[in-house]
């Protein structure tokens, strides 16, 4: 599933690398779906910042895939 909130082509804040790590320990393959599942919620809540944060944590899950494939 591709990130359908933003489109940034390199995250490089700390905190989205913990979020992201801590995604993938508790839901592995479906972490980037997990995230994108929270962006969702806040956004229909109304929350466009946190929204967008987890946009880019569900983007960075899946640059880090990216990376493991290619490596």
């Amino acid at each position: 599933m591709t990130n359908l909130w933003q489109h940034k082509m390199s995250i490089d804040e700390p905190e989205f690398d913990a979020m992201a790590s801590v995604l993938e320990a508790k839901h592995g393959l479906h972490a980037a779906e997990v995230a994108d599942f929270f962006a969702a919620v806040h956004y229909k809540n109304g929350d466009a910042e946190r929204s967008s944060a987890w946009a880019d944590v569900a983007e960075r899950v899946r640059e880090r895939q990216r990376d493991r494939l290619l490596s």
